[in-house]
């Protein structure tokens, strides 16, 4: 036990605030901050609170159907749609994704599937900033297209 460091945990393990249990639908967009464990459908977006160290979870009988936007996310259950995972991405045995995969890190057991492109981000990714990585390479043509004029 001497020398030995204490590691600290790859992702929050903290408590979960909200929960759509296994007999509920949600139809609409749904915005959380903390901690958010999906047992039933959502059809939506699931975006955490801009900033926030935010958990999204979703168990083998979860489904999303829409865009995840998230810090963290914990899939073994059903996505149909792209997935923005800023910080850590963790893709259990029988996690199903349908759409592309942005990431920081990802973990991925082995029976997990993804179909569509995984592309790894050092930079926090999301819907939020896309306007702004498209004004940026506007931004950037404009002045390459300058810089041959002159």
């Amino acid at each position: 036990m001497l020398g030995k460091k204490k590691q600290k945990p790859r992702r929050p393990t903290g408590h979960f605030d909200t929960l759509v249990s296994s007999r509920t639908t949600v139809e609409g967009d749904v915005h959380f901050s903390g901690g958010l464990h999906v047992d039933g459908r959502v059809r939506g977006k699931v975006v955490a609170e801009e900033g926030s160290d935010a958990v999204l979870r979703i168990s083998e009988v979860g489904e999303i159907t829409g865009d995840i936007v998230a810090p963290h996310v914990i899939i073994n259950g059903q996505v149909h749609g792209d997935v923005y995972a800023s910080a850590h991405l963790e893709l259990a045995e029988k996690a199903s994704i349908n759409g592309n995969v942005y990431y920081n890190l990802i973990e991925m057991a082995m029976g997990a599937a993804v179909n569509g492109n995984l592309v790894h981000q050092r930079e926090p990714v999301g819907l939020l900033n896309s306007d702004h990585q498209k004004k940026t390479t506007d931004d950037a043509s404009e002045h390459s297209e300058e810089a041959e004029v002159e």
